[in-house]
């Protein structure tokens, strides 16, 4: 998940994994406010705000950095949301980067109904302007994507997939103007940072 979902989600992660926190439960404050991190059976539920979109005009260089025809462009107060028409176009999706970087927002979102029936919608997530071309991944994308899903298929609770190169699970929910998502976290890497005075 990105910006603060991924920092939530992988310090809420090595806190439980070392033993330092000892309820289900943790509260981080951060600058969106306080988030929650849940432990619910080996799976990790972060809770968020709700970022609805509202129909947009594409503004200039979005199409031509997808390089596609949408069926819907909205945005919300950070990012654009542009639904494709099959998760096949979704998927070889190729942007251009330099071009999308020049579009007024902090980062793109691309949707589709999902092929495969296990899932709700599937998306990508790009953010050029932030140096992060596409975000495996990302938590802020789908607290946009779960309020523009619910109106299209009249239902809260979703089993959604982000089909990066990493791709990824997320289940997620929707309570009045709370979003809550859930997976699964593993520990890819272990280090150790040393501060200045510290015996190496």
């Amino acid at each position: 998940m990105d910006l603060c979902g991924h920092a939530t989600l992988a310090s809420a992660h090595v806190l439980w994994q070392q033993g330092q926190a000892t309820t289900d439960e943790i509260r981080f404050l951060t600058r969106s406010g306080i988030l929650t991190a849940l432990n619910k059976q080996g799976e990790i539920e972060l809770n968020f705000p709700l970022e609805p979109d509202e129909p947009a005009p594409p503004p200039a260089n979005l199409l031509a950095a997808l390089n596609i025809s949408p069926t819907y462009v909205g945005k919300n107060r950070f990012d654009y949301l542009v639904e494709a028409d099959s998760e096949n176009t979704l998927r070889h999706l190729e942007p251009d980067f330099r071009l999308l970087a020049t579009v007024p927002c902090r980062g793109v979102i691309v949707t589709s109904p999902s092929a495969d029936p296990q899932f709700d919608f599937v998306s990508r997530a790009f953010f050029p302007r932030l140096g992060v071309d596409e975000d495996p991944v990302c938590g802020s994308a789908h607290c946009c994507l779960v309020n523009f899903w619910r109106k299209r298929l009249g239902k809260s609770e979703f089993v959604a997939f982000q089909v990066s190169a990493r791709g990824g699970v997320v289940k997620v929910r929707v309570v009045k103007d709370r979003v809550f998502l859930s997976g699964k976290a593993t520990t890819v890497a272990r280090g150790e940072l040393l501060v200045e005075g510290d015996e190496p």
